[in-house]
């Protein structure tokens, strides 16, 4: 073979060249988060992590707005309508920062934005919608409840008419962006079924009190949500929204952004154990010309790229309309998993240095226990997945 007919040598940081598939467009978009986040997030998340908060949350909110990303893949009202896998590079590339940043991002736009683009009236969409994209109103999404986590149809929180009113009671729990939400979309049984609601955060009866004392996903906040006696106006329904299947279909796109988080996170640690790796001297040479090394990084390399693939052969289904919930339960299941095996495997290669803020690699491992379990936990996708091959449902 001439040498003209060689093929290049593969990029470590793009082995299978997935990325070089991309379209001008889409790459032009995840080169704008990507620098958008070094320079604005990266020199930052290791203090916010450290502090368990996002000190100026607000400030963020309109940044991130401006950077367009908030319900991007949304059309009118202020967003872009950008393809689904242009939000799934924004995610990922969020991610490769911090979990709880692309959470951030997701439960604006895929869960409380997605809900009110999808079910709500027309006058709903213009009051929220523009200001939400522009990051000017901070949403949050109420389903989890203390009681009721990947069995949201066992909720407790009620709603009852009075009149032409509702009055809402309840506790919702693990609801990122609650304690500086504008707006909160709550999740409520009553008499018809499961309703949504659109719920001013300034309403009597409604408190939202900051959790503290996590070990993951610090930097973000989560909050609990108590509605007491939360009286609201007819039109304060969601009219679009009937039964569970509602919240659970918003919950599908969050999930999708959380696929291509996953790898983001995944390709971080990755990139960091090979940096060490490559500078790390003992015995006289780099830790990365040792046999053992070498094979955690070929693993690594290997579930970085399978996740790289996994999260545009579904966002390239999502755009064809082919997407299947099945599809994205694939997706979680297996990129969040992935994402935990390069984050351990990156940690032993920094030894001791690793469980410091100064390297990302244990702040994104102990940030993928929640990502593991929120928005359904690995169990209940894996019971999705056998459910879709056999045609058996073992939920219960």
């Amino acid at each position: 073979m001439s040498d003209r007919h060689k093929a290049a040598a593969p990029d470590a940081h793009d082995f299978l060249a997935v990325d070089a598939s991309l379209s001008e467009e889409e790459a032009a978009i995840r080169d704008t988060v990507r620098d958008f986040a070094a320079r604005e997030l990266l020199p930052n998340v290791a203090d916010w992590f450290d502090a368990g908060t996002i000190p100026e949350a607000r400030a963020l909110a309109e940044s991130f707005g401006e950077l367009g990303v908030f319900g991007m893949h949304l059309e009118g009202y202020g967003c872009a309508g950008t393809s689904a896998v242009a939000y799934g590079l924004a995610c990922r590339e969020l991610e490769a920062v911090d979990s709880g940043l692309r959470s951030f991002v997701s439960v604006q736009g895929s869960l409380a934005m997605a809900a009110i683009h999808k079910y709500g009236s027309e006058e709903q969409k213009t009051e929220w919608l523009p200001r939400m994209a522009a990051g000017r109103a901070v949403g949050c999404f109420g389903l989890t409840e203390p009681d009721a986590g990947s069995d949201p149809g066992s909720m407790r929180t009620r709603a009852r008419r009075d009149g032409s009113d509702w009055v809402l009671d309840g506790v919702k729990m693990w609801i990122t962006n609650g304690s500086i939400a504008d707006v909160a979309v709550v999740w409520a049984d009553t008499e018809e079924g499961v309703r949504g609601f659109l719920v001013p955060t300034d309403a009597p009866g409604f408190t939202a009190n900051t959790i503290h004392r996590k070990l993951s996903l610090r930097a973000s906040i989560t909050s609990e949500l108590v509605l007491e006696g939360v009286r609201l106006p007819a039109e304060a329904r969601l009219p679009g929204a009937t039964g569970l299947g509602a919240p659970l279909s918003c919950l599908n796109e969050a999930r999708y952004g959380i696929v291509w988080g996953a790898a983001g996170a995944g390709r971080a640690c990755y990139e960091a154990a090979l940096d060490y790796a490559s500078t790390r001297v003992q015995f006289g040479r780099p830790i990365a010309g040792f046999q053992l090394t070498q094979r955690k990084l070929a693993d690594m390399v290997v579930d970085v790229n399978h996740a790289n693939l996994t999260a545009l052969q579904i966002g390239r289904l999502k755009d064809r309309g082919a997407c299947h919930h099945n599809h994205v339960s694939f997706g979680k299941f297996a990129n969040v998993a992935a994402a935990q095996r390069v984050a351990r495997t990156a940690r032993s290669i920094h030894g001791a240095n690793g469980i410091t803020l100064e390297y990302p690699v244990l702040r994104h491992m102990v940030n993928l226990e929640t990502v593991a379990t929120y928005e359904g936990t690995e169990e209940i996708h894996a019971l999705s997945l056998g459910q879709a091959v056999t045609g058996v449902a073992a939920f219960r």
